[in-house]
Order: C-alpha cells, then sequence, then structure tokens
C-alpha cells in the first residue's frame, strides 16, 4: 500500500527537488536502496531509480551484464568496480562485503534482473541481513510484472495472493494448487513456457475449470499477449500450439462465489454417476458447480466405496 508520511520527504537523503525546477545534482546518501527496473521497455524506469542508479557507491545487480546495458541505455556512465554481482549462487559469499560497505556509511542500490527486488529474486536474505544490522533500506518502486499482469487481466483486484513459481514436479505442483483453491483472493503466478500446457490443465482440474484466468506473456515488450478465458478454455488453446516464448504471468481470477453444501454435491454425483463413468460424472458435477475437479473426484471415490 502507497503511504504519504505527513512530514513530507524533505529529511530523506535522497529527496529530490519539486517539479517544474532545476534538477540539481542528487547526493545519495547511506543505505540501502531497492530500486525497480523496467521488465521490459527500458523507458518503464522513474527518475528517482536513475538518480539513484547513478549516485550510488555500489550496484549490486543479479546480472550485472543486464544492468550495464540498462545504464548504457539511459547514458549512465559507472566505474565497473562500482557494479557488483549478487546472486542466489553467490548470495552467502558476497552478502557480508555488501554489509560491509553498508557499515562504512555507503549507498548500496540493489537492482534485480528485472522489475521490483525483493519479489521472486534474491534480495530478501541482503534486505533482513541489512535490517538486523539496523542500516537503513528505501524503496525506489517502480515496474513489477505481477502487478502489471493483474493490472491487465481484468480480473478482480481488491484481494490477491502472489505465489510466485510453482513446483516444477507435477505431483508437488498439484499439492501446492490444492491449497490455493479455496483461497477467495485473485491468485498471481509465474510459469516457465514449456510447462505453461500442462499447468494449466492441471489448475482447471485442481481449482476449477470454469475459473477465468488469464495469461500475460512478454509484458510491455513488442509481442507482448494477453490471453483471457477460462481454465479449461485457455488450456485447450495452449495444449494445441507450439510452447510460447518469453516470461510468463498467470492471473486466477477468485473461486466461482456458488454455495454448495455436502448434499447437494453427494445429489448431483449420484445422478451423474446414473449414466457416466466415475470421472465423467466428477468433471461434469465440477464444472456445473464451479469446484475443483479432483476435490470432487475424491468425493465421487467416497461415495462408491472406491477410495
Amino acid at each position: 500500500m502507497d503511504r504519504t508520511d505527513a512530514g513530507g520527504d524533505a529529511d530523506r537523503p535522497d529527496h529530490l527537488p519539486d517539479e517544474g525546477s532545476a534538477r540539481a545534482p542528487v547526493t545519495i546518501g547511506p543505505g540501502l536502496y531497492l530500486v525497480a527496473t523496467p521488465i521490459g521497455h527500458a523507458r518503464d524506469i522513474t527518475l528517482r531509480a536513475l538518480d539513484i542508479l547513478a549516485g550510488a557507491d555500489i550496484i549490486a545487480a543479479e546480472d550485472t551484464r543486464r544492468t550495464r546495458h540498462l545504464l548504457d541505455i539511459h547514458g549512465l556512465r559507472r566505474d565497473a568496480r562500482s557494479l557488483w554481482p549478487y546472486h542466489d549462487h553467490n548470495g552467502p559469499k558476497q552478502r557480508p562485503r555488501l554489509l560491509a560497505a553498508l557499515a562504512e556509511g555507503k549507498s548500496v542500490a540493489l537492482v534485480s534482473d528485472a522489475g521490483t527486488p525483493m519479489v521472486a529474486d534474491p534480495g530478501f536474505p541482503l534486505t533482513r541481513a541489512a535490517i538486523a544490522e539496523g542500516h537503513a533500506v528505501f524503496a525506489a518502486p517502480g515496474a513489477s510484472a505481477a502487478l502489471a499482469a493483474l493490472a491487465v487481466s481484468g480480473l478482480p483486484t481488491d484481494r490477491f495472493l502472489f505465489e510466485g513459481f510453482l513446483p516444477p514436479k507435477s505431483a508437488a505442483r498439484r499439492t501446492a494448487l490444492a491449497g490455493l483453491a479455496r483461497i477467495p483472493a485473485t491468485l498471481i503466478v509465474y510459469e516457465s513456457p514449456r510447462r505453461l500446457a500442462g499447468s494449466l490443465a492441471e489448475m482447471a482440474e485442481t481449482l476449477g475449470a470454469g475459473r477465468e484466468a488469464a495469461v500475460c506473456r512478454e509484458l510491455t515488450k513488442k509481442f507482448e499477449q494477453i490471453r483471457r478465458g477460462t481454465l479449461t478454455e485457455l488450456a485447450d488453446q495452449y495444449a494445441g500450439e507450439p510452447a510460447p516464448k518469453g516470461e510468463i504471468v498467470l492471473v486466477i481470477g477468485p473461486p466461482i462465489a456458488r454455495v454448495t453444501t455436502p448434499e447437494d454435491l453427494d445429489t448431483a454425483l449420484r445422478d451423474a454417476m446414473q449414466n457416466l463413468s466415475l470421472k465423467d460424472a466428477a468433471a461434469q458435477v465440477a464444472t456445473a458447480l464451479g469446484m475443483p475437479k479432483r476435490e470432487v473426484y475424491n468425493r465421487a471415490l467416497d461415495l462408491t466405496g472406491k477410495s
């Protein structure tokens, strides 16, 4: 949630002049700065972020090559010695160096590959450690793939849950989805292109075939694509195509608000199983009642004594 302090920002070390006045050189005070960078379009970066990246003593980057390219695009010339790699693999070794720099009163700008640090990237341990040691931590907000996808999905935004990446293996992924099925919120998930079709099919089975969803691919980039529909519709579309390319965010609407008592479910299953196989009956009832297919299937097994 955005917050404006009553006292304003005049006492912050990175205070900028009012809009419309001359832009004076900005001195970056000591502390850790969590700087959001573009998720695609290079111009999706704030003026404050550029000031911090130009003036910070150290830039800790998940990918120094990508960060160097971003700096070059915006005409920021930085000494290579001030650009430090910081990622999952070197975190245990690099964090003490960064914390030592903060202890010396230096300013450290943390950037991820793209988007806002702390969201599905290695910034969390560093930020926790900096807070524990009493260093100032500031946010320079900006682009976020999760929020961008939520905004364009057309799905409810009043309550949402960011789940990040689901487990890559099917069994673990189904377990994770089962835990999300009843949460009354829009879900935001990152997914690999090669797993997209399979994940959508599992989501349709576990979360409910009729739940609305959006597949957001390559947001803010040249080949940006948004597809909307039910989980079943989207699963069928992607199952019949080659795996897409690019970065993907899935947004799944909240559970369909239908009040179904256990008695209603049992009656619907018994009626359906008079003419259909157990599996087909469960699928039909799950769609009709807006319930997760696996939950309905398991209840059908109970009713027939096959569980």
